[in-house]
């Protein structure tokens, strides 16, 4: 079934991709005019949100009218590739070459690479139209999007919030109808974070799934517990960009995993019935909500009614504090080693944040760094030892609904937070250092109409059931059609 032709700039910017690329390819749509409607659009949010560092917008028309031509000199659709014409935000801890590559440090704010990276190239390849650079804490080093290059990201469901981070900008397109998907980036829940606060679907794959890297400058701040990823509105779309972005490279910075992905669309039929499913309203006793506890269970519960066999556990694979310094210590180490020249010259550029986690790194002992080491290993046995009785694990994907900007809670459910910048997110960073795919459903909303979502955690390379339990979720519960009051519908 086609479908309609949509009759203004907000529509046109919440269709899924799969239904733009229909208009495109059938030439019923055409991407300059996508892409000038989605301008429109940004010059309208962006000053609302916080979304881009840097718009390519005379970039993006000239891509734009490019894929116009390939379009209308095609012989047939299917010789047309994926996103032709397709406009894309891409979050700026990905290098694109001739545009500032700052990763939300003002020391970088200069930077210019010569070269895109990996998932850049692969978007480009895909035919999609990169209309900007979106907004990230410095070296996406927060779970909130602040930093010292311009104002921050807003939460499209009410401003005054956060949108979370590190992919904060991205959330914010999405979220707002300004992009059908843009690109993420997770090192400790950084696609996770904005997908649960903002109300869309973010898909953290397993380490090693998208490669990254590919450029000169700044190729040591991508870490090997941080992977690429989408932010999209459906779970199809997810997919979709998850076959483009996905796959071994040979300029990779490090280790990918060797073999073909699979064919993730075709995950999106599979259902969930059969499958063994753990819930875990805590993991391990982090404080929590009760009301997020209650929106993420009544979601995970609705994977019973389709089929699958839900249970409570009890995740713990330490205790909850344990896990959180393991987590931050080994992310500091690595963010002084991708960022040393920024800390010994130019350390009073450096937000407050990041400077206080690189003076925590540089005072840290290789005896510290041995029992992150070993620690790490214990997370992975006791994961793996989870997922060979388990098909999925279920959590809240966050501790709270999204709070003011600045006004990170050190107080959840009555329980103190181990660090208060990084109390709200005790669900996320686990899994980036084992390395699981995990995402983040839309799973309702709070009583004062804020998103809340879902986690989905599965085992290594093991996307396909995730993207499985998400599409059936989504059947059972749509969410794409809830758009925040801007969006000229609310909850």
């Amino acid at each position: 079934m086609q479908p309609q032709l949509p009759t203004s700039d907000t529509d046109l910017g919440f269709m899924p991709l799969y239904e733009l690329r229909k208009l495109i390819t059938t030439k019923k749509l055409s991407p300059v005019e996508l892409t000038e409607a989605h301008l429109r659009r940004a010059d309208e949010l962006d000053p609302k949100l916080g979304i881009f560092i840097t718009r390519t917008s005379e970039i993006a028309l000239e891509a734009a009218r490019a894929a116009e031509e390939a379009v209308m000199s095609a012989k047939s659709p299917d010789e047309l590739s994926p996103l032709l014409g397709i406009p894309v935000p891409v979050k700026d801890t990905e290098a694109m070459a001739g545009v500032p590559f700052t990763l939300g440090s003002l020391p970088q704010k200069n930077a210019i690479p010569d070269k895109d990276s990996i998932p850049v190239r692969r978007l480009k390849a895909a035919g999609a139209v990169i209309t900007g650079k979106t907004n990230t804490p410095e070296n996406g080093f927060a779970g909130t999007t602040e930093n010292r290059l311009g104002p921050p990201a807003r939460n499209p469901w009410n401003p005054e919030r956060t949108p979370g981070g590190s992919s904060g900008g991205a959330g914010a397109a999405v979220a707002s109808g300004l992009a059908s998907f843009a690109t993420g980036g997770d090192g400790g829940g950084s696609i996770r974070i904005p997908a649960g606060f903002s109300g869309v679907y973010g898909f953290k794959v397993s380490q090693g799934r998208i490669p990254r890297g590919g450029w000169t400058k700044g190729a040591s701040n991508i870490i090997n517990n941080s992977t690429s990823g989408p932010l999209t509105r459906t779970v199809r779309d997810a997919a979709m960009a998850l076959q483009i972005l996905a796959g071994p490279a040979s300029d990779s910075e490090y280790g990918v995993i060797s073999d073909e992905p699979p064919e993730f669309e075709a995950a999106l039929t599979k259902g969930v019935k059969g499958l063994k499913v753990g819930w875990s309203s805590d993991m391990g006793g982090n404080p929590v909500d009760p009301e997020v506890v209650t929106v993420a269970g009544d979601m995970a519960r609705q994977l019973e009614e389709l089929g699958a066999q839900v249970e409570e556990v009890d995740f713990r694979p330490a205790d909850h504090a344990d896990v959180f310094w393991t987590w931050f210590d080994y992310f500091t180490v690595k963010g002084l080693s991708a960022s040393r020249e920024d800390f010994d010259n130019h350390r009073d550029q450096l937000t407050d944040y990041f400077g206080e986690y690189l003076d925590r790194a540089n005072k840290l002992s290789a005896e510290r760094m041995w029992d992150i080491f070993v620690a790490i290993g214990q997370y992975r046995d006791y994961t793996n030892r989870y997922f060979e009785k388990y098909d999925l694990l279920l959590t809240p994907s966050l501790a709270v609904p999204a709070f003011k900007i600045g006004e990170e809670p050190d107080v959840i459910g009555g329980k103190s937070v181990p660090h208060r910048l990084w109390g709200f997110t005790p669900f996320t960073y686990l899994f980036n250092l084992t390395g699981n795919p995990a995402a983040s459903v839309p799973a309702g909303f709070s009583a004062d109409g804020l998103p809340i979502g879902l986690q989905i955690v599965a085992d290594m390379r093991n996307e396909e059931t995730v993207l499985a339990a998400s599409a059936a979720l989504e059947e059972a519960k749509p969410w794409a059609d809830k758009r925040p009051a801007d969006g000229n519908e609310s909850v």
